[in-house]
């Protein structure tokens, strides 16, 4: 299919100094949890992209010397040349596909702690680290500024070395020296780095200088700056002193990379921002510069990208969630196969690979992370090795992301859903606040399996054992896999209680399904209690509170929704939950529900209370559903001995209740294995292993 006329301006070259893209596509620089660590893992991930049509691509940030050592978070490092060879690797896959190179230089100042070289932290002033860690960072001297810039220096000539063609100064997220050096907040310093705007930018000046100096003529320098922190006079604001550092160095570099900070500003979930969301900050700086502008906003559509471009906002269309998501979006577009897009959800669980020190994962797109180790490729998978047949129960994410991968593959499926529409869960949790998004991952799916012939679908279709026997002999079916998912407990199991909480009936119990089934009632006094810590107990509370219910939130965690640290949400929730009034209750469990009351325990003390309540939801745990696999292989099978199947797999929440993230991928891994013998004493995927 042809290109769409109205898109031609997206696959225009843009001259970045002494190089040129050949589109607008820039994969800004992400963080994905393999860096150095890991280094054919994450250059696969970044051929696989520059195979997609990205025409820039960018490392994470990369630590330049040991004084700045982020451990135990896994990012690039150019300390030495040694590392110049794992970093070679990223080059030649992503020149393999005529896509520009580009690396982000770091000296994170106070925001590391130096776990692993143990050295002195430096700062712009004497500041506690930004970790929890008990120590902190000394004032640099003059000297000091002197061998940060000289470090620097010396990484920008490894990195133009080592074959980079855009090299960055990063001053961006509140995680870089340049940028302490720029807030009034980090810079208390009284000679001539501190005080006025002018005397903060002199380092980010000096750097800018020094790095166009080592590299000549063979790369772009590209500055990466916060233009806003969302903090009003408190931080820096687009409007006034990031304008005017915008303003002051306006021609020194050749790419103007421009975000908010910090990065949980930067990286907002859609439960929190739509697409765009960042043009009310950045639009200005095309207007006080000659250079081009690239900037981020979760692009997925290219209407919205084309409108950024036209208005005069951008030069270049931005992601970093959107090519984790489809890596191959802007050849999509190119071929006209916009129905091929696999959109960013904007749950942000690749985050949650940073911040857990794990290799990066996606929702949409189970490949991602898994193109070294694996094998896997976003849009190519091996054909099927024999004709078997296939019966999924479930159209789940697991049974959805099993069906479309096994066609793709030329296998025969059929797929059984019970209830009248595909989804599962994802159908339910998207109706939730804040999670329309997330039904993306459904309508991906559905879209790519109706196209497929080796796949049928049937709706309201619930099979009991007997029937899936049956079923299976009438269409010659080896192989069935359960992807009936799980349902929320209603006994208050989860990590605080193992056995199920005593209540005398008085109060009525109920679980999200029943909230997210509107069988809910209205109800005056709710308490939502939350050991899940992800999103769930946060977003119920908030569908709760405004439908006019009084909704306190209690978790014996140390602050509401914990896990959301990972996925940068937390502050976000907590701040939605006050708005609306919902009473937050750190540190308690529920002990007991009897006369009409809920009787709280203090964690970690002997303290009791009690709180009035018209009823609880349990957000605490999931039981799998998975009568039908018990059924089905115990020796009380419906005709045990010849009942014909070959293989019964549990996939997704009917194994193991996870994330959406990690039904998708279950369900992909079974797909991509189906077919082949593993052997349970070797592990299943490459390893990448240091060097003796």
């Amino acid at each position: 299919m042809p290109r769409d006329p109205r898109y031609d301006i997206l696959f225009e070259p843009v001259k970045i100094g002494p190089v040129t893209t050949k589109n607008r596509f820039y994969q800004v620089p992400h963080c994905n949890g393999m860096g150095h660590t890991y280094p054919r893992s994450i250059a696969a991930a970044r051929g696989v992209k520059a195979q997609g049509g990205w025409s820039v691509i960018s490392t994470e940030e990369c630590e330049i010397h040991p004084t700045s050592d982020v451990s135990p978070y896994i990012e690039a490092r150019l300390w030495d040349d040694e590392d110049m060879k794992r970093l070679q690797l990223s080059m030649d896959a992503i020149h393999e596909h005529n896509a520009l190179a580009a690396i982000e230089l770091v000296h994170q100042g106070h925001d590391g702690a130096n776990r692993y070289s143990r050295l002195p932290v430096m700062g712009v002033s004497d500041l506690v680290v930004h970790s929890y860690d008990p120590n902190q960072a000394y004032g640099m001297s003059k000297k000091d500024i002197a061998d940060v810039r000289t470090m620097h220096r010396n990484a920008a000539v490894r990195a133009r070395d080592c074959g980079f063609d855009i090299v960055y100064v990063y001053a961006g997220h509140d995680l870089s020296l340049p940028f302490h050096f720029l807030s009034p907040r980090h810079n208390q310093r009284t000679d001539e780095y501190g005080g006025s705007l002018e005397n903060r930018a002199r380092f980010l000046k000096e750097l800018l200088i020094d790095t166009r100096e080592a590299v000549g003529d063979k790369c772009g320098i590209a500055i990466r700056l916060a233009v806003d922190e969302l903090l009003s006079s408190n931080g820096i604001v687009s409007a006034t002193e990031g304008r005017e550092i915008v303003e002051m160095l306006a021609e020194l570099p050749d790419l103007w990379d421009v975000n908010i900070s910090d990065w949980s500003n930067d990286s907002q979930t859609s439960r929190f921002s739509e697409e765009g969301f960042q043009e009310e900050y950045i639009s200005f700086v095309k207007q006080v510069t000659t250079k081009p502008v690239v900037g981020v906003g979760r692009f997925t559509s290219p209407d919205t990208m084309v409108s950024q471009i036209k208005r005069g906002v951008l030069d270049l269309i931005a992601a970093a969630r959107p090519s984790i998501a489809d890596p191959y979006l802007p050849n999509k577009i190119e071929r006209g196969e916009l129905e091929d897009i696999r959109e960013c959800i904007g749950c942000n669980i690749c985050v949650s690979g940073d911040s857990t020190i794990t290799p990066i994962r996606c929702t949409q797109n189970p490949t991602m992370g898994e193109e070294y180790r694996r094998q896997w490729h976003p849009e190519i998978i091996k054909p099927k090795t024999s004709d078997a047949r296939i019966l999924i129960l479930g159209g789940g994410p697991a049974g959805l992301e099993a069906a479309m991968s096994l066609g793709r593959r030329g296998y025969s499926v059929t797929l059984a859903e019970a209830s009248e529409q595909a989804g599962g869960r994802v159908l339910r949790e998207s109706a939730l606040p804040g999670l329309s998004a997330w039904k993306r991952v459904v309508d991906y799916r559905l879209g790519q399996i109706t196209r497929l012939n080796e796949v049928e679908m049937h709706l309201n279709s619930s099979l009991n054992p007997q029937q899936i026997v049956e079923f299976s002999r009438e269409l010659n079916i080896q192989h069935v896999a359960l992807a009936t998912g799980s349902s929320w407990r209603k006994d208050g199991v989860g990590r605080e209680h193992h056995r199920p909480i005593g209540h005398d009936n008085s109060v009525p119990v109920f679980s999200p399904d029943d909230v997210m089934g509107d069988s809910f009632p209205q109800t005056n006094r709710v308490i939502v209690y939350d050991d899940d810590h992800y999103y769930m107990g946060s977003v119920i509370a908030e569908k709760l509170a405004n439908a006019g219910s009084e909704v306190t939130l209690i978790t014996p965690a140390h602050m509401v929704a914990l896990w959301t640290q990972n996925t940068l949400e937390q502050d976000r929730i907590e701040q939605r939950l006050f708005s609306l009034g919902v009473n937050m209750l750190c540190r308690h469990t529920i002990s007991e529900i009897r006369d009409n009351e809920v009787i709280l325990s203090k964690i970690n003390a002997s303290s009791v209370s009690s709180i009035p309540a018209d009823a609880v939801v349990f957000v605490t745990s999931r039981i799998s559903e998975n009568t039908i696999y018990t059924d089905l292989t115990s020796n009380n099978a419906p005709e045990a001995d010849h009942i014909g199947l070959t293989t019964v797999t549990r996939i997704g929440d009917c194994l193991a209740p996870s994330t959406i993230a990690a039904a998708v991928y279950h369900g992909h891994r079974f797909a991509q294995e189906f077919d082949t013998e593993l052997d349970i004493d070797v592990v299943p995927f490459k390893r990448e292993y240091v060097q003796i």
